[in-house]
């Protein structure tokens, strides 16, 4: 596989590129994105279908630029993939011979399962593993995805899209019609049983990202937000009543004021139909699952078990100097099946507890003075995939360690903390992370270091642990635990 990809999403509303690099073999990040709103669909579903000339000239003169930008990154591989638009319109054709001719670029025109299937691979690889269904609601049609084991397990399409609704519809103020319209086409769903709903596309994400400004939510991702269907069907009321003023004030962009109403009653009448009550927000969607479908096709589609592609890219890219991440992770897990139970953990937080551990030297690369604070940036910015909230939080908490402080201590105000454990909990995880780190600070293996739990006390056995030893009055212990160190 190239290691630069450019995936291009031709949709009925909005056309999507993103470029991906790798930085080893199944870990990458995206490097550049560009959104052109092309409205390949307008004025099509008045007009039998028919692509119009100003939207074909449009998506043209848009595409020859995405070109451009994939290519100066360079890229050898550029995949682009067409929905709803042009699968739907009889004079597709016309339009993929010119692009092909004009530009060089082969367009492929998937069906609507084939898109489900994309935006369900990226969710089933990108988010942490749930039973959902995917859906998104796209320019003319929506996808959805049944979610079973972290495997796609079954697959739907629907003509029921945001530019579809308005144009035969809400442009006439027939409200009625497209409340029966989106329920005739939702009753020819198979079974999608499941309590969780993960949301793809500008809508849902438009609808999220309103709803966290709201809330004075304190992370700035809309990936794997959580919320209810109360809260998500309240601001969908708001939004249908809102004026061009209010849905300005609702946070919403001007770009989307006209898809916006009919995409907000779209998801609510799939909520309801479905009814569900768990709600996510995906960052990720089709250009991703075609991307990822790429990269795992000898792999069966998903990435090897607990592998995390955002964890691997930050360790290729930032911890290249030494393997003392790996060494602390090993030895942290140790202690922590040591003292789990004496420490009232209850069997919570190793996963995050060793990750955390691996990425303690990723702001060395940065600057050294004051690394645990890059480390921390670092992680809360770019750990994106396969983690929930509250996992990213934890983990780049956990990276701000300051000599004689509890993690408690180190909140920044205003920030993630209810994202967090308790405070108590929040030290001990804190001091088995950063105990491990000091007890090889003279960069020793892992496996040169015994230890021993007996009574309240950690011994720690092996050779070269005197730099150890002295740096253990940085660390703030639990109070019912002690340190000893042996040769």
């Amino acid at each position: 596989m190239a290691k630069c990809t450019a995936v291009i999403d031709i949709g009925s509303n909005s056309m999507r590129m993103a470029v991906f690099q790798k930085t080893s073999r199944f870990a990458f990040h995206i490097i550049h994105e560009v959104k052109s709103s092309v409205r390949l669909s307008e004025n099509a579903y008045r007009n039998d279908g028919e692509l119009q000339p100003e939207a074909m000239e449009r998506t043209s003169l848009a595409l020859g630029e995405f070109l451009s930008a994939a290519r100066s990154f360079g890229a050898r591989k550029i995949l682009c993939v067409a929905t709803s638009a042009l699968r739907d319109a009889p004079n597709s054709a016309l339009f993929i011979s010119r692009i092909r001719r004009d530009l060089g670029l082969q367009i492929k025109v998937i069906d609507g399962e084939k898109e489900a299937y994309y935006g369900g691979l990226a969710c089933a690889n990108l988010l942490p593993r749930m039973d959902a269904v995917t859906v998104d609601v796209g320019g003319g049609s929506s996808e959805f995805t049944l979610l079973k084991n972290g495997k796609v397990e079954r697959l739907a399409s629907l003509n029921l899209g945001t530019v579809r609704l308005k144009e035969l519809f809400l442009d006439h103020d027939d409200l009625k019609g497209a409340i029966r319209y989106i329920d005739e086409a939702l009753a020819t769903l198979p079974p999608l049983e499941t309590d969780s709903l993960i949301g793809i596309g500008g809508t849902f994400r438009a609808i999220t990202r309103s709803l966290m400004k709201k809330e004075g939510y304190p992370l700035k991702k809309l990936h794997a937000y959580t919320t209810d269907e109360n809260r998500f069907g309240a601001l969908c009321d708001q939004i249908l009543e809102a004026s061009s003023k209010k849905l300005k004030s609702l946070n919403i962009k001007p770009d989307r004021f006209d898809t916006i109403k009919p995409g907000a009653l779209i998801l609510q009448r799939i909520i309801r139909h479905l009814g569900v009550r768990n709600l996510v927000c995906s960052g990720v969607g089709v250009r991703e699952g075609v991307y990822l479908g790429d990269l795992l096709r000898n792999a069966g589609g998903m990435f090897p078990a607990n592998y995390n592609p955002s964890l691997r890219y930050l360790l290729d890219t930032h911890a290249i100097h030494s393997d003392h991440g790996n060494q602390c992770a090993r030895l942290a897990g140790r202690i922590y099946d040591l003292l789990e139970a004496p420490l009232n953990l209850g069997g919570k937080y190793r996963s995050e507890l060793i990750m955390t551990a691996k990425l303690i030297p990723i702001g060395i690369g940065t600057r050294y003075y004051a690394y645990q604070r890059h480390s921390h940036y670092l992680a809360l910015n770019a750990l994106d995939y396969g983690l929930s909230h509250s996992q990213i939080a934890l983990i780049s908490h956990l990276l701000l360690f300051k000599k004689g402080h509890a993690s408690s201590e180190l909140l920044p105000k205003n920030s993630y903390e209810m994202l967090l454990p308790d405070a108590q909990t929040l030290d001990v995880l804190y001091t088995l992370l950063w105990l491990s780190h000091i007890v090889l600070a003279s960069r020793l293996n892992a496996d040169a270091v015994r230890t021993d739990y007996a009574q309240g006390n950690l011994v720690i056995s092996g050779e070269n642990l005197y730099l150890a030893k002295e740096q253990m009055k940085n660390i703030v212990l639990p109070a019912n635990l002690t340190v000893t160190f042996t040769s």
